[in-house]
């Protein structure tokens, strides 16, 4: 109760004006939470956020982008390790997510065994069917399969001596249809409510691992999760001539999964849509920001400079051209001009246990959501 009552202290008295900072590291703070235990698989995390992030839409006004649901279901196999996590090398135990992961297509194993080295840096338990894998850094994804064998990936920072023996205990739960749900809203355009510009990130993370670890994925991604609701906070309060369409998407760690359902079951036509803003990796900014597709989209591109440049928002637009590395992607496969937007500079925390909230400077949270608009606002004045 005392967290809920928290909750609703923190976004009944924000500020008018959704770009405060304050606004963004009280957000960035509650979504890297344990409440949400890394917006993934176990714990309910991802459902958990579903919900806190739908209550933001209605709370701010913007309404269901079907007319009925903010909701739009959709599921996928998923890997998971809801239980236990324990790993020790040559006596000593090691920490989870920090000393070792596990191999996200690992099955569950319990038992003891030696090692014997295969190479360099790899080490095997046959009697187990264990490979232990020795790591420059640690860096956990999702699997929608279980492999016949565990891969264990350790820091060689952790290690002492060479490998010998091994006592595992891991448990794991295939789940063949995990049930999660994009999260789509819409604020409707004053004059052309049928061109539609879009905004989009994803909530999901990678969860835990075990029962005592999670992924809290600050910067990937409640920071453009952060973002995403600023702008829809502001532009539910400030309809403009086109509609301001708003999804989170799920599944994106999994493979693009949550945007792929989208794009095939769309909840809006895809051709109705101007322009399309994916929001990922939005926690730095010292160094300016990276725009992905800006040689797909020459003209869209050189405006956003321009804003930029005009603003004097970030010290550098860097170009990028097409990729297939965020939610953006399946978009423009179906035709829709899309970019996507991620920070550059500062931490270097990416799918690991250090991503976190205090250590994510949201150096020019501001600035970006005040370019934006701007583009936004270009997009729509423009012939």
């Amino acid at each position: 109760m005392k967290f809920k009552l928290t909750l609703l202290f923190i976004f009944t008295s924000a500020t008018v004006f959704a770009q405060d900072s304050v606004f963004a590291r009280k957000m960035v703070d509650t979504l890297t939470s344990p409440y949400f235990w890394g917006r993934g698989y176990t714990n309910d995390g991802v459902h958990k956020a579903a919900v806190f992030l739908t209550a933001q839409f209605k709370a701010y006004g913007v309404q269901p982008m079907d007319g009925k649901n903010y909701l739009q279901n959709f599921s996928y196999p998923v890997n998971t390790f809801p239980g236990k996590m324990k790993v020790t090398i040559n006596g000593a135990e090691l920490r989870p997510g920090k000393d070792y992961i596990v191999s996200p297509d690992s099955k569950g194993v319990t038992g003891s065994g030696k090692l014997v080295q295969s190479d360099s840096s790899h080490f095997i338990d046959q009697q187990n069917r264990v490979v232990l894998s020795l790591e420059d850094k640690l860096t956990w994804s999702v699997e929608g399969k279980a492999l016949d064998y565990t891969v264990i990936q350790m820091d060689k920072k952790a290690l002492k001596g060479v490998p010998a023996t091994i006592d595992i205990a891991i448990e794991n739960k295939l789940i063949p249809d995990f049930k999660t749900a994009n999260i789509c809203g819409i604020v409707k355009g004053t004059s052309k409510p049928d061109s539609v510009i879009v905004i989009t990130a994803h909530y999901d993370h990678l969860g835990g691992m075990g029962s005592n670890t999670y992924f809290p994925g600050a910067n990937d991604n409640a920071s453009g999760v952060t973002q995403l609701l600023s702008l829809a906070k502001y532009y539910a309060a400030h309809p403009q001539p086109f509609s301001m369409a708003f999804i989170c998407f799920s599944g994106e760690e999994a493979g693009l999964l949550g945007s792929k359902y989208f794009t095939e079951n769309p909840l809006i036509p895809l051709k109705n849509i101007r322009f399309l803003i994916n929001l990922d990796l939005n926690g730095t900014g010292i160094d300016g920001i990276t725009v992905v597709n800006a040689t797909v989209y020459p003209q869209e591109f050189a405006m956003l400079q321009k804003k930029n440049s005009e603003g004097n928002y970030l010290v550098k637009v860097n170009p990028r051209g097409k990729a297939a590395n965020s939610d953006h992607y399946l978009f423009t496969e179906k035709g829709v001009p899309a970019f996507f937007i991620y920070t550059m500079g500062g931490i270097k925390a990416y799918h690991d246990v250090f991503d976190i909230s205090a250590t994510l400077p949201l150096t020019k949270y501001a600035d970006l959501f005040k370019l934006i608009v701007k583009f936004n606002s270009g997009l729509m004045h423009q012939q």
